[in-house]
This record gives C-alpha cells, sequence and structure tokens, in this order.
C-alpha cells in the first residue's frame, strides 16, 4: 500500500514537471537566476570547506552541450553534461586549500540551439560547520505521520545512517531528535505510543525513560538538555490539530494547555513549579542559555480555541535557572513582545557562544510550518536588540533551527520553493550577525530533490556522530522504561 501511495503521489508530480518548459521548472523549485539556470541554486553562496559536493543540474529545456569549470588560482576543473557531479574526492582535494578564498564558476552550454554562457562565484568559509545532522524523515501530509525515521547524515560527505525507524517501532510516531551543546554522546528523542518512551544518549549510554510523573499535562514535547547533563527543561502540551479552508496554509497545530517542566536525569524526578504551570498561561519551547544559568521559552495567554487561533501569540521570555536544584526562578522578564510585534514568538535557540539567540516569528500560533510570512529573528543578547532575517528568508516557511557549535553556522527547515517539502538550508553568520544567502543540503543525485517525497524536519546539528543506529532503537523500544516520580 505505501509503494501505490508513493507512486500515485510521484505521478502528479512527474506530469507537473514534464509540463513545464524554459525556466518554469526552476522557478518551482527555488533555482537560480541568470542566464543558465541550476537547480539547486548554489550561485554566489557561502560554504564551509567541509561541505560535502555542490552537485546540482541545468533545470531548464532543451539544452546540450554543457561544460562547467570551477576555478580556484591557477588551478581548475571542467565537468561536462547538464548534471554537474563531483567525485568526493575530487572536491575534497579541490578544496583542500580554497578556504578563506573565492571559487569562480563559468559554464557555457546551447539552449534552444543558441550558444549561452554565465558565470559566478561561491565563497569557502574557514569556518567548519559540524559534520552531523539529524533530522525526521516524514511524509509531508498529515495523514501519514507514523510512517517516519529519524535519519543521521554526515555532511561531509553522503554518508546516512537511521538512528530510529517506525518499521521497529510497531509504526508509533518519534518525534525530534535534538543534541546538548551540539555533541553526539549527549541527545534525546521520543518514540510514541503504548511502549515508548524518551531514548536518552549520555555519554554513549542509553536509557529509556518515561518523562511523566503526576501533575503534569502530558509527557514532556518540545525540550532541550542541560550543559551539566544533569537536567532538561520541556513542555508539556495537549496538543490538537485544525485545518485550513484556505489555500496555503494546510494545518495549523496548537495548544488548548501547556506548561513548563524540569527532568532531573541524575534523581529520575520531574520537577514541577507552579509559576511556570499556570492555567491561565501556555508555555512552550524552552531552551537553555548556552551557560546553562537561564531559561528561555515562550508563553501566551490562554483564549478559546480553535476560534480565537489567530489572536494567540506568544511572547518570548527568560529566567534565571538554579544549577543545584533544578528550579526556574519566579523573576521572568520578557524579552520580545507579542503585543508590541503583533506576532507570535516559537523555537528559541542559543547560540553555543552566548551571543545570539535565533527564533521564529509568525503571524500567530506555535505551528509556522504553512505560514508563508514565518521568518527567523535574531536576537543580540548583549544588546537585546533584534532584527528579522529579511534578506534569508524564503517564499515559504522557515522554522525550526539549530547552531554548530562554532556559533559561525545554523541549519533551518524551509519549505521555499515547492511550498511542500521542507529541506534542511545552511547559513554562515560572522561575529557581527551579519548573514550570507542560504543553501541546500548537498545531495549526491543533482536530481535528488525533484524524486524527493519526503520532508526534512527539526535539523539538529551534532560535533560528533550519536553513534546509534536502527538496532538500537529496536532494542530500546522492547526495553521497560525507567520511571520518574515528582520532586518533593
Amino acid at each position: 500500500m505505501r509503494t501505490l501511495r508513493q507512486i500515485w503521489i510521484a505521478i502528479p508530480v512527474a506530469l507537473m514537471l514534464l509540463g513545464c518548459s524554459g525556466h518554469d521548472f526552476a522557478d518551482a523549485v527555488d533555482g537560480s537566476a541568470g542566464p543558465l539556470v541550476i537547480y539547486p541554486d548554489y550561485k554566489e553562496v557561502t560554504i564551509p570547506a567541509n561541505i560535502a559536493p555542490l552537485n546540482f543540474r541545468y533545470a531548464m529545456k532543451d539544452i546540450r552541450g554543457a561544460k562547467t569549470t570551477f576555478t580556484l588560482g591557477e588551478r581548475s576543473v571542467t565537468l561536462k553534461g547538464t548534471e554537474v557531479e563531483w567525485r568526493l574526492g575530487a572536491w575534497k582535494a579541490f578544496l583542500a586549500d580554497a578556504a578563506g578564498q573565492t571559487v569562480t564558476v563559468s559554464a557555457e552550454a546551447v539552449v534552444d540551439g543558441q550558444p549561452v554562457s554565465d558565470r559566478w562565484s561561491f565563497y569557502v568559509s574557514e569556518d567548519a560547520v559540524d559534520g552531523w545532522l539529524t533530522y525526521r524523515l516524514i511524509e509531508p501530509a498529515y495523514q501519514m505521520f507514523n510512517e517516519v525515521s529519524i535519519m543521521e547524515r554526515c555532511v561531509e560527505n553522503f554518508d546516512e545512517t537511521t538512528i530510529c525507524d517506525h518499521t521497529v517501532t510497531d509504526n508509533s510516531c518519534m518525534n525530534c531528535h535534538v543534541h546538548g551543546q551540539q555533541r553526539g554522546d549527549y541527545s534525546l528523542y521520543y518514540i510514541r505510543g503504548p511502549k515508548g518512551g524518551s531514548i536518552l544518549n549520555k555519554d554513549g549510554k542509553l536509557r529509556k525513560l518515561t518523562l511523566n510523573a503526576p501533575g503534569m499535562l502530558s509527557g514532556t514535547v518540545y525540550g532541550e538538555l542541560h550543559p551539566s547533563g544533569r537536567f532538561g527543561v520541556f513542555s508539556t502540551n495537549i496538543i490538537l490539530p485544525s485545518f485550513h479552508a484556505m489555500p496555503g496554509r494546510r494545518m495549523e497545530v496548537y495548544d488548548s494547555a501547556s506548561d513548563l517542566t524540569v527532568a532531573d536525569f541524575d534523581n529520575n524526578v520531574m520537577i514541577n513549579l507552579p509559576h511556570v504551570a499556570q492555567s491561565e498561561k501556555w508555555e512552550t519551547f524552552p531552551c537553555f542559555s548556552a551557560d546553562g544559568k537561564s531559561v528561555y521559552w515562550c508563553v501566551a495567554d490562554s483564549l478559546l480555541v480553535p476560534d480565537d487561533l489567530a489572536q494567540v501569540r506568544y511572547d518570548l521570555v527568560r529566567a534565571d535557572f538554579d544549577t543545584s536544584n533544578g528550579h526556574i526562578s519566579t523573576q521572568v522578564d520578557t524579552v520580545w513582545s507579542a503585543q508590541a510585534h503583533q506576532a507570535s514568538a516559537c523555537h528559541p535557540k542559543a547560540s553555543p557562544d552566548g551571543r545570539w539567540l535565533l527564533f521564529t516569528v509568525a503571524d500567530y500560533g506555535t505551528f509556522p510550518l504553512f505560514h508563508t510570512e514565518s521568518t527567523l529573528n535574531l536576537m543580540d543578547l548583549e544588546t537585546g536588540e533584534v532584527r528579522p532575517l529579511d534578506e534569508i528568508k524564503g517564499d515559504k516557511s522557515d522554522t525550526y533551527h539549530s547552531w554548530s557549535s562554532n556559533s559561525r553556522w545554523f541549519v533551518f527547515a524551509s519549505k521555499r520553493g515547492d511550498g511542500t517539502y521542507g529541506k534542511p538550508y545552511f547559513c554562515h553568520l560572522d561575529a557581527d550577525g551579519r548573514t550570507t544567502k542560504p543553501f541546500v543540503l548537498p545531495q549526491k543525485s543533482s536530481r535528488f530533490y525533484l524524486y524527493n517525497l519526503k520532508s526534512f524536519n527539526i535539523p539538529d546539528l551534532g560535533s560528533s556522530s550519536t553513534g546509534m543506529t536502527i538496532r538500537d532503537a529496536a532494542r530500546m523500544f522492547k526495553m521497560s522504561n525507567e520511571a520518574f516520580s515528582q520532586a518533593e
């Protein structure tokens, strides 16, 4: 049945693409500008020297005789054909001395019987990006929420490993693999369902936990791991879906109740604090500051939903965090006001160097995946200044994001181009907060994104591999959970 469903999805997609002409296909998938249109668009981007080859194709009809030359100083490499795909070893050798330099690309081809040439460049940054990326591969349609995999990809090549898959978890949904401090040996993901649990990887040792206790609305949903390894801060949410009749916004997911809680992994207790679990407030998307001494989260007044959903807007707030007992201070400060901006904040993430806070802003709510207006915002934690990153915004939603451990790169999920499939885009950020043109995760085949039928959901960077495999997931799924109690 799954194979047939994929065929029926692929047929209209293929027919649509076959019906395109000239630049139409490239426009549909966010192809490049210029006389010769390429997809993915790797023109005028900044890349790390340790990234996999920028394979692309000329996304034009009636093109032949394409020849592409990459030049670095006195060195040049020419590749022939409309599909420009490097051998990994040749690419690495070419970039070995390219850090801090610009690579010039010149191309020529015959289009509709006429010779066409183009020229562009890309800059190779001296700042490396963390080498591993985890993400969920998930159907873009809500009907297939249970057919989910959590994957780990080495971004320096094309190696991909399955961390968890629905085939070994009785078709249970899996949520949100997140690293603590971008460490591969410190991470967490969820398996939902009756036999599920929270799979904590700490120093390479796996534990299956029930992060729930009396007094909580639900098990933990969104959250982050503390730098010490002892704590995690999480939201507990009663989540409901709602579907739009209007085109362009397929669905919403919203809270009918939500609180914050802290997990003490060393003592197997949940620390539930009344001031961040108020019935008249909805608290969600908590994260730690880089030093672990503060917690940021989003909070909104509870309203009647779904009737008043368009009026639900979340502030971004912070409070001190006591690393001795896991308590969040009762002194809570608003650092970004929903009322002042007439918008809603979600998904805050602090940069590892403590300088920046990246978060998503949409018109309302907590589920901006189908909000075309959703934009990444950058807060300078030294000055409090916030600016929307309009210069990197796509034409569709830009959402879930994570930092590289050197705070010079971040990756985010974007539906730009086709509007349906989320893809991981990388962006460089310099010491003054200036960004560069984002580029999509390179793939071995230049046609990968043309035929891919999965969304890359919640991309998360790690400085080393998690070491986890699908065999570990199958083993942990069969194990009993470690129970958590409520702290006194």
